[in-house]
């Protein structure tokens, strides 16, 4: 096999794998390389090949990377992997509080599993909140024990045996 060839589809298909990847590692560093591993394809199929070869191994990769795209929009949200990855509610019931520093002490439910955000009712209205801890149950007893502007910070209690 042609050494440009083979340079070329391990560059094409790594690129596409690697930005794939991004979704599962985030921080943007594995979709760069993706992004200019798939740069050195164009590169590498726009100089070693022929024409008009050195057109068909760009727009490969035009192609290819829009169909990607397309089918990861109309796919990847319904799979069970999107959906774990997808927030289930479309987010109109999280709402800020003004003037949360009225919450501060105030004890409450956590309505959602706090990992470590969700929501919590205090106060008879549902307030988005922070766990102080890495995870708290729904359904579990909750205190804010600190506000710091927008962000209220709760502590799960266990309620006193009578």
């Amino acid at each position: 096999m042609n050494p440009s060839l083979t340079l070329y589809l391990i560059l094409l298909l790594g690129g596409l794998l690697l930005i794939g990847a991004e979704i599962f590692l985030p921080g943007g560093l594995v979709g760069l390389c993706g992004a200019l591993a798939l740069v050195g394809a164009a590169i590498v199929g726009g100089s070693q090949f022929e024409a008009p070869y050195n057109l068909l191994a760009v727009a490969l990769i035009v192609v290819l990377a829009g169909v990607c795209v397309y089918l990861w929009i109309r796919f990847f949200p319904k799979s069970p992997w999107g959906r774990r990855l997808t927030l289930e509610a479309d987010g109109r019931q999280f709402t800020a509080v003004a003037g949360g520093e009225a919450l501060l002490h105030q004890e409450g439910e956590a309505l959602s599993n706090l990992r470590p955000a969700g929501l919590a009712l205090l106060g008879g209205q549902r307030v988005d909140v922070v766990a102080e801890s890495s995870w708290i149950p729904a359904g579990a007893r909750v205190r804010v024990i600190a506000v710091e502007g927008n962000r209220i910070v709760v502590r799960q209690f266990a309620t006193p045996a009578l």
